[in-house]
């Protein structure tokens, strides 16, 4: 398996619908144990999750050439 460093500067969508959702949720319950807990290496992840369900974008998935975002087909029949 090779990782493609020029793949992850082209910001397309890889991060699916339901994936964004856990992202967001995972990251915000990160976000707020690590204020009880003073733990900076849950806040870093917890703002990495956040921003990635946000955004819809993943630079881990863009290296490794994985999308789990639904294409729809838009041809017309």
């Amino acid at each position: 398996m090779s990782f493609d460093y020029k793949r992850m500067t082209k910001f397309e969508h890889n991060v699916g619908e339901n994936e964004k959702k856990y992202r967001l949720y995972g990251g915000a319950a990160l976000l707020a144990i690590s204020i009880f807990t003073a733990s900076i290496a849950l806040l870093l992840i917890g703002m990495v999750l956040v921003g990635t369900g946000f955004s819809g974008w993943c630079p881990i998935y863009s290296g490794l050439n994985k999308n789990t975002a639904v294409v729809e087909n838009t041809s017309a029949e």
